[in-house]
Order: structure tokens, then sequence, then C-alpha cells
């Protein structure tokens, strides 16, 4: 299996585009009217946007928010894992214009981004009612943070939870991946119980707590499997795993691959 090429899947109310690249000495484009997520870290990056170029790194996690212009990639050292989220344009605001947003911390979209990016991966598919709800939940984000003069709400859709928050808990998780990470603890980062917190944080990202930091776990093994030589069995304890072969298990159920299989089609031996 190794690393799943390129692929795109029609929703109800979008269209979600994957893209695994191998390292690059040419150009590459995220297109415009796009919401995106780059899963993987890179080193100094040229971005040019309306004839302008930026080199920054990107972080792992990183949302990119499209307006009318494109954003062009070039002198891409690593591996690219990302996607790009295109909504209806009917679920749009109206004129459907938004600000276009460069390495934005968003856990609504990253959140989202994960739910889609399993389906990629491992032939799972979402029902219509929940693609849609999904679709309806990122066009509310899109016009609520995004939308030129947005309206950058106070309070959250019912049910939902502070973006703010919801970001206070992506990095909390993304810090302490190799720990005990319960219910509780992430509960307590929002100051919410331990209920309502896990039925907020769905309702924001489409994403059940479990689910979000298990997708953070195993994307965080990723990268190392790519971009490094430790052993599995040392990714496996840094990430969180005291057991390999639940490790194992997991990264196959959420990626679609084994450990060996994403080292490999990267083009690595395994460390000596």
């Amino acid at each position: 299996m190794g690393v799943v090429p390129s692929s795109t899947i029609h929703w109800p109310g979008m269209r979600s585009e994957y893209a695994s690249l191998p390292p690059s000495d040419g150009t590459t484009t995220t297109k415009a009217n796009q919401l995106g997520v780059s899963f993987s870290q890179h080193t100094g990056p040229v971005r040019t946007v309306d004839g302008r170029s930026t080199k920054a790194d990107v972080a792992a996690g990183a949302v990119f928010v499209t307006g009318s212009d494109a954003i062009t990639w070039s002198e891409v050292g690593e591996w690219t894992e990302a996607m790009e989220i295109y909504l209806d344009p009917a679920l749009l605001p109206a004129g459907g214009e938004v600000v276009t947003a460069m390495d934005a911390r968003d856990g609504v979209v990253l959140g989202a981004a994960h739910v889609l990016r399993r389906a990629h991966l491992t032939g799972g598919r979402l029902t219509d009612v929940e693609a849609s709800t999904l679709a309806h939940r990122l066009a509310r984000h899109l016009d609520d943070v995004y939308a030129p003069g947005a309206r950058k709400r106070v309070n959250p859709p019912v049910g939902a939870m502070d973006r703010k928050l919801v970001d206070l808990v992506v990095q909390f998780v993304d810090a302490h991946l190799q720990e005990t990470l319960t219910l509780d603890r992430l509960a307590d980062v929002a100051a919410l119980s331990p209920f309502h917190f896990a039925r907020a944080f769905r309702a924001s990202t489409g994403i059940s707590p479990h689910r979000f930091v298990t997708a953070r776990r195993m994307e965080a093994a990723r990268a190392r499997l790519v971009g490094s030589r430790e052993s599995v069995v040392d990714i496996a304890h840094a990430v969180g795993f005291s057991n390999v072969s639940h490790f194992r298990r997991v990264f196959r159920r959420e990626l679609g691959a084994l450990p060996g299989e994403v080292r490999g089609t990267a083009g690595m031996d395994p460390p000596r």
C-alpha cells in the first residue's frame, strides 16, 4: 500500500482533494476558494500570491484559506501531505468572498480535514447527512472568521465551543502526545465538564476528542517515519503508545498502511 496517491471525493455540499507528493523542484498550486490543511511540516518553501513571493516555514497542521487568488508553491524540499476542501458556492455567504489566510491555527478546519483525510486513506465514506453537516459547519465557520468584515461572533453556534477554546485544546494535544491524554484532561483545558466538552468539541470540529487525539498521534508518527530514521518502536513511544503491536494496528486503521510501508514508499530504508 504505502503512501496513498492524490485523490478527489465529491460529497454533498463540498469536494475534498487529498494530495501526497514527494519533494519537488517544480511548482504546485493551491487553487482559489478553498480551505486547506498542510499535514506535513516544511522548511522554507516559497509561496507566491498575486505576483508576490515569500519564503517561510510551514508548521504541521497549518491552515491555508484562499480567496480569489491561488497560491503557487516552489522549493518544496519535504514530502507534502495536504487536504483541500472546496465548498459548494450555494453554501457560501453572498458574494462568496474570503480573505486569504496563511499559516492559520484553526482547530475547526483541522478537525474537519482529519475526518475527510481518513476517508481518502482508508476508503471509508461519510454518510450524506454527515458530509453535508460538515460542509454547513465549515461554511458558517468561513463566514464567521474569514469573510471580509467577518462578524467573528462572540457566541459560538448552539452546542459548539468557542473557536479559541478549540484552538487551545488542539495546541495542548499536539504538545502532549507522548503523555496520557484523558477526556478529563482535555475538558480541564476548556474549563468544561467532560460530558459537555465531548459534545461541544464534536459539534465544533466534526470529530470526537478521542478520534482527534488518535489522528494527531498518527500524523506525528507518519511525519517521523518519513522524515527520520527513528525505529518504529521509538516512534510509537514518542506518540503515546507503549504497545507497538497496538500502534501498528491503529496506524493501519487510520492511515490505510503499516508504518514500514509508509517509510518504504518515502524512499527510506529502515534504521540500521
